[in-house]
């Protein structure tokens, strides 16, 4: 007879980003934020757009500060980068994380590709 205790069976590590999960999302950024997070919305922000740890940190700091301050303009913008690479508007999505993320030509032109591959 099968114990409580022996199912179901959880992986021996189990973590909130657990390799089988599914691919992070702008979403887990946005939350990771909101919550005050900003180490967890790096580690997702450099995996979206292709960034070393030190300009993701700042890219989350620039977010931070523009979702604080910015009001809903801010808001209204970073949400249009969802329809800007559903489009494929290159320029579009850079003026985008330019604004929104504070990211320089060479940080953006990685950035751009990760978001726009596929």
């Amino acid at each position: 007879m099968q114990q409580a205790s022996d199912w179901p069976r959880r992986p021996r590590f189990f973590s909130a980003y657990d390799v089988r999960m599914a691919e992070r999302t702008f979403r887990d950024f946005a939350g990771a934020v909101m919550a005050g997070k900003n180490e967890e919305a790096a580690a997702v922000l450099g995996e979206l757009l292709a960034l070393d740890d030190e300009t993701a940190s700042r890219a989350t700091h620039h977010f931070d500060s523009g979702m604080r301050g910015g009001g809903p303009d801010f808001m209204a913008k970073a949400m249009a980068l969802r329809t800007a690479v559903g489009s494929r508007d290159h320029d579009q999505v850079r003026g985008i994380l330019a604004d929104c993320f504070g990211l320089g030509a060479d940080d953006l032109d990685g950035a751009t590709r990760a978001l726009l591959k596929s």
